[in-house]
């Protein structure tokens, strides 16, 4: 709606400017209403009152001199104005002011009147510059009116009825005014600044500042949304900083084997080598480092798939022992060329539901890498049940992992030896994709090592 304001602050402001305006208009009604409903309504109770204990000295009959006098003498000492007359139309020349007689009593008063009702009158009088209050009891004899009594007393006017305490009335009134403002300008302030400054800290990330953080206030919603944002935007600036680091390594990594590649395939194409001998090396070389980039590739996209949530895996019921037992077949040729021994001891029984695919991928990974830095002595691999389900353990004696760096080596691209991991073709990808894929089939993957003293890594999953 375009004639609200566009601001918090403003919205706040009108709220609290409403709230002080239908105060004011709801006391003001309060008065009135209490005006009439007691100030009022305790006059004319009165009037009927004094009417009724009066009209009960009537004994019947025309009026009597005596009852005449002594109206008049209670009217001498009565706050209110009494008359007592045999004909209605006699008022006017009782009463300090003009009455139309028609108006007082007309058809429906007068037969009010005669069924002994009174009659209840309020109008506006010039003269007094106020209302008028005033009863008309009847006199009844014999279903005749002999004549009636009229009370009336002027109303004082509200104003009157709280001159006394108006003056502290308005200081009260004022001071309500200057403290309502007061808290007002406090509650808009408290209320809008922290939003104000989240509003700031959004324009910040959204121009690329991701350390803009917000100052907690409170522990209400609004602070609730401030931990909310801070948390958000450490969560973006830690994605930044990962994507940024993530680029920088796939350069990195892709910039060595292309080097490689430009460098060999443009001393063949220049013709500078001349020996068949160099020219096959050359052409391995570059083989080499072309397949080190179809592996990185591979890598980066089983990361990308990984990540997605658009990722599913393939599970079905599956024998773990003769899968790792068909994975470690394809590794005797590399062990047995290494002269390493492979010592295995596998549950048959136990039962997994995964992806074959990709846990034969994770198994792959681990072997890898235990063949790869292990030069001399025995790779063990064990599984067996455990309390959570089943573990299966690959264990090296190879040249193992400095235990300040056993945390971050199921981190992308992390290398304890770079220059040896490129040297053996690696990618720095294989137990960050292993640690994830194990994730994914609700597993957990533990490491331990020591610098020469080889690595256990231990797969942990349930089985059915």
């Amino acid at each position: 709606m375009t004639f609200l304001p566009n601001t918090l602050s403003k919205k706040l402001w009108v709220f609290v400017t409403t709230t002080i305006i239908l105060t004011i208009g709801f006391s003001f009604l309060l008065s009135n209403y209490f005006y009439e409903k007691l100030y009022v309504g305790k006059i004319r109770s009165g009037l009927l009152e004094e009417g009724t204990r009066i009209s009960a000295d009537y004994e019947g009959g025309p009026l009597s001199n005596e009852l005449i006098e002594k109206v008049e003498w209670y009217n001498t000492k009565n706050e209110s104005e009494v008359f007592i007359v045999s004909n209605p139309k006699e008022l006017s020349a009782c009463l300090p002011y003009e009455i139309d007689y028609d108006t007082i009593i007309g058809p429906e008063e007068r037969e009010k009147l005669l069924n002994g009702h009174s009659v209840e009158k309020t109008g506006y009088e010039e003269r007094f510059d106020r209302d008028v209050m005033a009863v008309i009891v009847p006199l009844i004899d014999s279903n005749r009116l002999e004549g009636i009594i009229y009370l009336y007393v002027p109303l004082a006017k509200i104003t009157e009825l709280t001159n006394d305490f108006s003056i502290v009335g308005v200081v009260v009134g004022l001071l309500f005014v200057i403290l309502s403002v007061y808290i007002g300008t406090i509650f808009v302030r408290k209320m809008t600044k922290p939003l104000e400054i989240m509003k700031n800290a959004a324009e910040k990330v959204t121009a690329g500042d991701y350390s803009a953080r917000v100052p907690i206030f409170s522990k209400d919603e609004i602070g609730q949304l401030g931990t909310a944002f801070n948390l958000m935007s450490a969560s973006i600036q830690k994605e930044d900083e990962r994507k940024k680091e993530f680029l920088a390594d796939v350069s990195h990594e892709l910039r060595t084997p292309i080097s490689y590649v430009k460098g060999y395939s443009e001393a063949l194409i220049a013709g500078l080598v001349k020996s068949y001998q160099d020219q096959e090396r050359y052409l391995k070389i570059i083989h080499r480092e072309a397949s080190r980039m179809e592996r990185l590739v591979g890598d980066l996209l089983d990361l990308s798939r990984l990540d997605s949530e658009d990722f599913r895996l393939e599970l079905r019921p599956l024998p773990l022992a003769q899968l790792v037992e068909d994975c470690l077949d394809k590794y005797i040729p590399k062990l047995q060329e290494k002269g390493l021994v492979l010592r295995s001891d596998l549950d048959p029984d136990i039962i997994i539901s995964a992806d074959e695919g990709r846990i034969e991928q994770v198994i792959q990974n681990i072997v890898d890498n235990a063949i790869n830095y292990t030069d001399k002595g025995q790779i063990t691999v064990l599984l067996s049940k455990h309390e959570k389900g089943c573990q299966l353990s690959i264990k090296d004696t190879g040249i193992g992992i400095p235990s300040e760096d056993i945390q971050r080596v199921t981190q992308r691209f992390f290398r304890v030896n770079k220059a040896r991991t490129r040297s053996d073709g690696g990618t720095g990808l294989g137990l960050a994709i292993s640690n994830r894929l194990i994730q994914l089939h609700s597993g957990e993957l533990e490491i331990e090592s020591g610098s020469g003293e080889g690595t256990c890594i231990t797969i942990i999953l349930p089985v059915i």
